[in-house]
């Protein structure tokens, strides 16, 4: 599918790369230049940098002030995909290999603590407190959320419980994102609300319909097997449908029991959720929250920042799967 909304911010999506390239100078360690750059070509839509300028320029925000917010968001976005790729033990994202999968365990933890940091003073250049303080409770929210995931959530079906660890892991920032670069063009608090709910609804989107790939993508794509969330004992939303609708199925009954590491079941019940409506009904879900994405911005005007943010709602719930 086309991504007609990037390209509005094509120019300042660049400015961002080479604002984050340059917080590896020569007066750093050789090998974090080298990490940061096999991190850059590793890539990605760079979906929140992308809501930070369209955010940002619909209310006329500084546009050196939105390229300093994009990177210090991709940076954060960045370092704890280093640190959760060494936590899953992932060898490969986006058919790239890890950090981890050349480096030591040690070597990782302190690149991405170095990329944190990055992203702090970053963040910081934005000379508004109000954008730091956000910026220091949504990587306290990420942590909790990670934390959380290790400890109290195998093995949990149970909606609230999926609904914390998806806000923690992927709606706060895109949360962030939307409401921080809001803060940067206007003090009307009305309207950082609504921005505010468009990051959250179009956040909460996105990680359903990447659970929902954990179920429908082929693993050269995902880069992991198909239904490893489910295997590792982390519930996402298509099987919490399946579950409610198949309470005495033997796999459900298993899982509920915690006997997610009986690997040959639990393949099974991956199989039965692929072929259930389970995997339709947490789209429609995902569809809902861009419904009330789209509900919130109603208000602004129609501008071309306008239209990109209805068109990047909508490419989220349209991906092939």
């Amino acid at each position: 599918m086309s991504t007609p909304f990037l390209t509005p911010v094509q120019d300042g999506i660049k400015e961002v790369e080479q604002l984050m390239r340059s917080q590896a100078g020569n007066e750093h360690h050789p090998d974090l230049r080298a990490a940061l750059e096999h991190l850059l070509v590793a890539g990605g839509k760079r979906i929140r940098p992308t809501i930070v300028f369209l955010a940002g320029n619909l209310f006329n925000a500084p546009h050196k002030k939105l390229v300093t917010l994009g990177a210090a968001i991709e940076m954060l976005h960045t370092a704890t995909l280093v640190h959760d790729d060494l936590i899953d033990g992932s060898l490969l994202r986006r058919g790239i290999p890890t950090l981890n999968a050349r480096w030591s365990p040690a070597a990782t933890v302190l690149t991405g603590d170095f990329l944190f940091g990055r992203a702090a003073k970053l963040a910081a250049e934005t000379d508004y407190l109000p954008i730091m303080k956000l910026f220091a409770e949504t990587l306290t929210v990420i942590v909790n959320g990670e934390l959380t995931q290790m400890f109290a959530a195998k093995g949990i079906i149970e909606r609230k419980n999926y609904y914390s660890r998806i806000y923690a892991k992927t709606g706060s920032l895109f949360e962030m994102s939307a409401l921080s670069a809001t803060m940067l063009g206007t003090e009307d608090e009305s309207v950082r609300a609504s921005m505010k709910t468009y990051g959250y609804e179009v956040g909460m989107a996105f990680q359903i319909m990447d659970d929902v790939l954990d179920f429908t993508g082929e693993q050269a794509t995902v880069g992991k097997p198909v239904g490893s969330d489910l295997l590792n004992g982390l519930v996402t939303l298509p099987a919490i449908y399946y579950v409610e609708s198949h309470p005495d199925n033997p796999e459900v009954k298993l899982l509920a029991e915690g006997g997610w590491g009986n690997t040959d079941k639990m393949e099974i019940l991956v199989k039965s959720i692929q072929s259930s409506n389970a995997i339709r009904h947490a789209i429609d879900e995902a569809v809902e929250h861009v419904d009330k994405a789209l509900d919130a911005i109603k208000p602004f005007n129609s501008s071309p920042e306008y239209e990109s943010l209805e068109g990047l709602a909508h490419y989220i719930v349209d991906r092939d799967f």
